[in-house]
């Protein structure tokens, strides 16, 4: 049972900080867009930034937190949070050390680009101890690999080694040693949706947003940022210059929720935005993000969050993304095929419990032992 707990605790921490990470890309995301704020040479300079950046095939990132465990700890702390549900040490370690690298490739101009446009995409999430899982999807194929026993150790939940696995379950041990595996993405995707269906309804499509949707869009999330951010030129120097753009997070974040939230309805579940009631506790603080422009060109966004914590303790807690120093989606040499059918069975067997149902277990009805 303290397992389970140790697991969901970690999970729900893991998940609340992507959720953040998530919002402030939608906030970075519309500051793209920050066309019409032409009257600031601050947002214009901003704007024509990211429009050379949109007119690349291939965009590579990385995104990190700024943030030590001891600041994370704190800050849970601060939350007040039910006993047995604060932030373990092994799970604080792990968020303040995550590195996400990301490329993707485009057949067009990434700002042209819709999904079917995108023939590869390389993801690699990183900690202070090496690489933790990588993907990359190239054409129809999509090849992983992870580091099991680190995560394992994270999340408090031993998972089954390799001997444990069913005879012929090649693929899942080659996973569980950290190797590559490779399987077909579009029957992965097609498995994903049945299993959240009546047994015999027909395949939906997968769910995504049509080009006059996502124009609309923009031109919804251009307005806002027109009207609740600040630019300002921080200098300029050797080529370098810093730009700022300041904003009360929970109204800015609420006004882009807004605006979003109607048009993510047909998305695949889990695709969870927070609600009004969330974004309550959020702090009203101004938040600035600080934009880096090497000759024009955008090199490094850095967000400070600090003011979020409404914690005086917590002097420096940010968001650093920076362009380039993705791994180019290729292929990976010497990848094993991993059965769709041998991932389910594989996996429903692994988690099965050690004494199974016996034959006649369910021959005879409960006894009321109030009767």
């Amino acid at each position: 049972m303290g397992d389970r707990i140790h697991e969901e605790t970690v999970i729900t921490a893991i998940r609340k900080t992507l959720i953040a990470t998530a919002v402030v890309g939608a906030v970075l995301a519309g500051s793209a867009a920050c066309g019409t704020v032409e009257q600031l040479s601050a947002g214009q300079k901003l704007d024509k930034a990211f429009e050379e950046l949109g007119k690349e095939k291939s965009i590579s990132f990385e995104l990190d937190l700024d943030v030590d465990a001891e600041t994370l700890k704190r800050m849970d702390a601060a939350s007040d949070p039910e006993p047995g549900e604060e932030i373990p040490d092994e799970a604080a370690e792990l968020i303040s050390g995550l590195k996400v690298s990301v490329t993707v490739e485009s057949k067009k101009p990434i700002a042209d680009s819709e999904g079917k446009d995108f023939v590869g995409t390389a993801v690699k999430v990183s900690s202070s101890d090496g690489d933790l899982v990588e993907y990359r999807a190239v054409g129809d194929r999509t090849y992983v690999r992870s580091d099991v026993k680190a995560l394992s150790k994270t999340m408090g939940a031993p998972l089954p080694g390799a001997d444990q696995l069913p005879p012929g379950a090649e693929g899942l041990k080659k996973a569980l040693e950290g190797k590559w595996v490779v399987f077909d993405t579009k029957e992965m995707e097609k498995a994903g949706r049945e299993m959240g269906q009546e047994p015999g309804a027909a395949p939906s499509p997968a769910p995504t947003l049509d080009a006059k949707t996502q124009k609309k869009l923009t031109e919804a999330l251009r307005e806002v940022i027109a009207r609740e951010v600040e630019f300002k030129t921080a200098g300029d120097e050797d080529g370098t210059e810093h730009i700022t753009a300041t904003a009360p997070f929970r109204t800015l974040v609420g006004e882009l929720l807004g605006e979003i939230r109607p048009l993510v309805k047909g998305l695949p579940p889990g695709v969870d935005l927070p609600s009004d009631k969330d974004l309550k506790d959020v702090p009203d603080a101004k938040v600035t993000a600080d934009f880096t422009l090497e000759n024009g060109e955008l090199a490094e966004v850095r967000v400070d969050l600090a003011k979020l914590a409404e914690n005086a303790e917590v002097k420096k807690f940010g968001l650093v993304l920076k362009t380039g120093g993705g791994v180019k989606p290729e292929a990976p040499a010497g990848a094993t095929e991993l059965d769709l059918e041998e991932i389910m069975g594989g996996f429903a067997g692994a988690m099965m419990p050690e004494e199974g149902f016996g034959e006649g277990d369910f021959d005879e009805p409960p006894v009321d032992d109030a009767a």
